[in-house]
C-alpha cells in the first residue's frame, strides 16, 4: 500500500548522501501511516513501501515526518505533526520526556504498553525461534496496540489453536504494576558543569551533553532529593565536575541507592582522584540534611572511559552496606552490588520463577547465573538444595553473605563459568531436577545450553531480559528434547521498551 507523501528539497537527491532509487531522501517531508513498533519502541511506517522508523509514534497513527537519515533498506525520520492520533496516545507526564532518552513509551497508555510488550515476546518467539504460540490470552481488560506486523506474526499460532492442536506455547498477558511510577531504587547521575555551576541529570538524547534535572518520574522520590542536596552542597563547597574532553575535574557521578522496605539509603561519590576537598564538611552536611542516608562511599575512577565505576571503593562514613528485602529474603547491598532496580516487580518475577520450578521441598536446583544470590535464595525457601554459579567473584562473596544473613544452609555458591562448573558438579554426582538461568542480554552461552541438554533436568526455567535471545535459546532447547509450556512477560521497567520474561520448559516425553 502506497503512503501519501509530499517532497521537499528534492534537489538534495543529487548530494553524495542520497541513495538512488529510494522514494524519499534526507530532509524530505512525508505523511505516512504507522503500522507497528520495533523493539526500541519506535514507530514503523512506510513511504511508498520504504520503511521509516519514527520515535514518539504509535501503531495506527497517520503522521507527518521529516526524513533524517536513509539506508538502502530503511531510514529514520523525525515526527513533525500527528495527522491522526492513536486512541492509545496520552500526554507524557514528564516535562523533559522529549529531551531525555531514559524512557521511550510515556506517550503510550500503560495498558497498551503491556499489550505491546507481550506482542514483542510473541513476535520474537515466532520469527526468531520458529516456535508455535497459542491464541491470544485473556488480556484482563488491556487494550491491544498491535500493528499489522504484530497481527501477522500471531496468525499462525491462532490458526494452530483453532485447529485444536495441543502443542504450542501459552504466552500470558504481561504482568504490570498497579502504580507504574517511581519504581527505581537506584539513580546513577552524571555530573557536569555549566556557567551556573555544578549540574547533574541526564545526557541529552544522542549526546554526552548533561542536562540538569531536578526530578525523574521513574526514580524513587528520595533519590531525587538526595541528588539535589549533593549537587547543592557540592556547589557551595566549590567541588569541580569531571570534564570528559580534558580529563580534568573531580566529581564524575553521584550514585544513590534506596532500600524500599527499610528506607535506608546509600550515596556513592564517583571521583576522578583519591582526595575529596572539604570531605568532612560534605559528609557533615549530607548527614544533617538527609537523615535516611546510612552509608556514604567513594569510588575512584581515573580512567577516561564511559564506565561508571573504577576499581577502588571505600566507605567515607557509616555502613558498608544497606539492607533491603525481596519477599521474606533479606539482602545486603554494597556500593558495587548488582541488585534489581524494581523491587516490587522483582518479587513478581521471582514468584513466577518459583511457580514454574514446581518445587516440593525435595528438589536439587542449579541457578546458572546466580549473581548475588537473589533467585537462588528465593528458590532455597522451597527446594531441598540449591547450587549457584557466577563468574564474578565479588558477586559470589555477596551471595554467600546473603545466604548467611538469612540463615540458609541449603545453598552452595561457586565462582566460575556455568559451562565449566556444572559439568564438574555432575562428575561429583550432583544431578539437578531443575536448572534456572537468568543470563545477560546476549543470552546463554552455547556451551551452557549443551550442558543443560546433557544433564537432562526435568524442568528448565529461563528468566530473560531480551526476547530475541530468549527465542534463539528456546529453539536450541526445544531441538534438544525440551518443550516450552508457558512464557509470562513481566514489566520490570514501565515506560521503557524493556521487557523481562519467564519461560517454563519441561522434558518432552514424546
Amino acid at each position: 500500500m502506497n503512503k501519501r507523501h509530499s517532497r521537499r528539497n528534492s534537489g538534495r537527491r543529487s548530494t553524495p548522501a542520497a541513495i538512488a532509487g529510494l522514494p524519499v531522501a534526507k530532509n524530505d517531508e512525508a505523511v505516512i501511516d504507522i503500522i507497528g513498533m520495533n523493539h526500541d519502541g519506535e514507530g514503523v511506517g512506510r513511504a511508498e513501501g520504504y520503511t521509516l522508523f519514527v520515535a514518539g509514534t504509535l501503531p495506527g497513527e497517520k503522521v507527518r515526518v521529516k526524513v533524517l537519515k536513509t539506508k538502502k533498506q530503511y531510514g529514520y525520520a523525525k515526527l513533525l505533526d500527528i495527522v491522526q492520533a492513536s486512541p492509545n496516545r496520552i500526554a507524557a507526564p514528564c516535562p523533559i520526556y522529549d529531551q531525555c532518552g531514559g524512557c521511550q513509551l510515556q506517550h503510550m497508555d500503560y495498558a497498551a504498553q503491556l499489550a505491546w510488550k507481550r506482542q514483542l515476546v510473541v513476535d520474537n518467539l515466532t520469527r526468531i525461534g520458529k516456535l508455535q504460540v497459542l491464541g491470544e490470552p485473556e488480556l484482563r481488560g488491556q487494550q491491544a496496540a498491535q500493528g499489522a506486523a504484530g497481527a501477522d506474526a500471531a496468525a499462525p499460532a491462532s490458526a494452530a489453536a483453532a485447529g485444536g492442536a495441543a502443542q504450542g506455547i501459552q504466552v500470558h498477558a504481561t504482568l504490570g504494576m498497579n502504580e507504574p511510577w517511581r519504581y527505581r531504587n537506584k539513580a546513577q547521575v552524571p555530573i557536569g558543569v555549566t556557567e551556573g555551576g555544578l549540574v547533574g541529570g541526564f545526557y541529552a538524547r544522542g549526546s554526552h551533553r548533561i542536562i540538569d534535572m531536578e526530578a525523574c518520574l521513574i526514580q524513587h522520590e528520595h533519590n531525587d532529593e538526595v541528588v539535589a542536596s549533593v549537587k547543592a552542597i557540592g556547589r557551595k563547597l566549590g567541588i569541580t565536575a569531571y570534564d570528559e574532553e580534558t580529563g580534568q575535574g573531580l566529581l564524575r557521578h553521584v550514585v544513590v541507592k534506596v532500600a524500599f522496605r527499610t528506607g535506608e539509603m546509600m550515596i556513592v561519590l564517583v571521583t576522578n582522584g583519591d582526595k575529596i576537598p572539604h570531605a568532612d564538611e560534605w559528609i557533615s552536611e549530607i548527614r544533617e540534611q538527609l537523615p535516611s542516608v546510612v552509608s556514604i562511599c567513594q569510588n575512584v575512577n581515573t580512567k577516561q572511559t564511559n564506565v561508571i565505576f573504577g576499581d577502588v571503593t571505600r566507605v567515607l562514613w557509616g555502613s558498608e552496606v544497606i539492607y533491603d528485602y525481596i519477599g521474606d529474603v533479606k539482602f545486603a547491598i554494597s556500593a558495587r552490588s548488582f541488585y534489581q532496580v524494581n523491587p516490587a516487580q522483582t518479587e513478581v518475577l521471582y514468584g513466577k520463577t518459583v511457580e514454574y520450578a514446581q518445587l516440593t521441598g525435595k528438589e536439587t536446583v542449579i541457578d546458572a547465573y546466580c549473581g548475588i544470590g537473589t533467585i537462588s535464595l528465593f528458590l532455597a525457601q522451597h527446594a531441598g538444595k540449591v547450587y549457584g554459579v557466577e563468574i564474578v567473584p565479588e558477586a559470589i562473596e555477596d551471595a554467600r553473605r546473603n545466604a548467611e544473613l538469612n540463615g540458609m544452609s541449603n545453598v552452595t555458591f561457586e565462582v566460575g563459568a556455568s559451562e565449566d562448573v556444572i559439568p564438574a558438579w555432575k562428575e561429583q554426582g550432583i544431578e539437578a531436577d531443575v536448572i534456572v538461568v537468568d543470563p545477560p542480554r546476549k543470552g546463554c552461552d552455547p556451551k551452557l545450553l549443551e550442558t543443560i541438554l546433557e544433564m537432562k533436568p526435568e524442568r528448565v526455567v529461563y528468566v530473560s531480559c531480551n526476547p530475541s535471545t530468549l527465542a534463539r535459546d528456546l529453539r536450541i532447547l526445544e531441538d534438544g528434547g525440551y518443550r516450552t509450556v508457558e512464557v509470562t512477560p513481566v514489566d520490570m521497567f514501565p515506560h521503557t521498551m524493556h521487557v523481562e520474561s519467564v519461560a517454563w520448559l519441561v522434558k518432552d516425553s514424546l
